[in-house]
C-alpha cells in the first residue's frame, strides 16, 4: 500500500477527527505555510511594492553578508542578546516556575500573576526609561550622584558601554512570558504518587527528584518554552526601540528584527527584507532543533 492509500485510510477511517483539525490546519496553511513561501520567492527578487517583483537571483543574499556591515553587526548583536537571554531566561523561568509550585494555591496564583505580568504590559518600559533616564531626576542617576558616585548625570541608553547590558537586563525581566505559565502547568501536572515510589527506590533528596522525575514527565512543557525562549532571544526588537531608540546610537543594540523593520517597513525594500526574514527563520529553526535534541536526553 502506497504511502497516499494509507493517508486516504486513515483520513476516512478518522474522518471526525479530521473534520475538527481543518479549521486550525487551514489557518495555519493561509497564514503560516503560504506567507513563508511567498518570502522566499520575494528574498530573489527586487520588490518595493508599487512595482511588480524583479527577479534578481542570490543577490540580496550577497548584498546581506558582502555589502551590508550594519547586517553583520545587528548578527552580532543579535547573537550575543540570544547567548545570554536565551539561555539565562530559560533557566530562570523554570527555576522561578519550579519554586513558586512550592507555594499554597492562593499564594502561587498570586506570584504567576506578578511576574507574569512585565511580558504582557505594555508600559514595562516605562520603569527602565525612569530608572536609567540620563537627565539628574533618574532614579539610578539621583542614588549615585547623591552617594558622590556620579558628578553629573550619566547618559545610560546613549553611552555603547551600557546601552547593550541595560537592553539585556530589561530582556531577561520581561522573559517569564508563556513558557513561564507552560512550567507551572507542566508542575502542576506531575504525579505526586511518583515522588513516594521514588522515595521507596532511594531517592533522598529535591534536586535528584527534580532530575529523575520532574523533568522527564514535564517534557512537553520543557520542548515548548525552548522554542519559545529561542524564538524571542533572537526576536528581540521592541525592547531596543523603547530605551534606545531607532536606530540606536551607532548601531549599538541594532538587530536583525530591527534591521527587517528598516527594510521592510520604512524603505519598502520587500525584496531586501525578505531575504533577511528568511534566514532568520532558518536560523531559528535550527536552534530550535538544536536545543530540541538536547532536552530529550534529560532524565535518559
Amino acid at each position: 500500500m502506497s504511502r497516499l492509500q494509507r493517508l486516504k485510510k486513515a483520513v476516512q477511517e478518522h474522518k471526525t477527527l479530521y473534520a475538527m483539525m481543518f479549521p486550525f490546519l487551514f489557518f495555519f496553511l493561509l497564514f503560516t505555510i503560504i506567507p513563508i513561501v511567498i518570502s522566499v520567492y520575494f528574498s530573489f527578487t527586487q520588490f518595493n511594492v508599487l512595482q511588480p517583483p524583479k527577479f534578481i537571483g542570490v543577490d540580496n543574499y550577497t548584498k546581506l553578508f558582502l555589502s551590508d556591515p550594519i547586517f553583520l553587526k545587528a548578527v552580532k548583536n543579535t547573537f550575543i542578546m540570544a547567548l545570554i537571554i536565551g539561555p539565562f531566561g530559560y533557566i530562570f523561568s523554570f527555576l522561578m516556575a519550579w519554586l513558586i509550585n512550592e507555594l499554597p494555591r492562593g499564594l502561587r496564583t498570586v506570584f504567576t500573576v506578578i511576574f507574569y505580568a512585565p511580558s504582557i504590559s505594555g508600559n514595562a518600559y516605562m520603569i527602565f526609561l525612569l530608572i536609567f533616564s540620563g537627565d539628574a531626576y533618574g532614579y539610578l542617576n539621583a542614588k549615585l550622584l547623591s552617594w558622590g558616585i556620579l558628578k553629573e548625570p550619566m547618559l545610560w541608553l546613549q553611552n555603547e558601554k551600557y546601552m547593550m547590558s541595560i537592553v539585556i537586563l530589561v530582556s531577561l525581566w520581561m522573559s517569564l512570558g508563556v513558557g513561564f505559565l507552560s512550567f507551572i502547568a507542566g508542575l502542576q501536572g506531575v504525579d505526586r504518587s511518583q515522588y513516594e515510589a521514588a522515595e521507596i527506590d532511594g531517592v533522598r533528596n529535591r534536586w535528584q527528584e527534580l532530575w529523575f522525575i520532574t523533568l522527564p514527565n514535564m517534557k512537553p512543557q520543557l520542548l515548548f518554552g525552548a522554542v519559545m525562549s529561542v524564538t524571542g532571544s533572537l526576536a528581540v526588537a521592541d525592547v531596543t526601540v523603547a530605551l534606545t531608540g531607532f536606530p540606536s546610537p551607532n548601531y549599538a543594540t541594532h538587530t536583525i528584527i530591527n534591521h527587517l523593520n528598516d527594510y521592510g517597513i520604512i524603505r519598502l525594500e520587500m525584496g531586501y527584507a525578505s531575504a533577511i526574514a528568511v534566514l532568520l527563520f532558518f536560523l531559528m529553526l535550527g536552534l530550535n532543533n538544536l536545543v530540541q535534541k538536547m532536552l530529550r536526553k534529560v532524565g535518559t
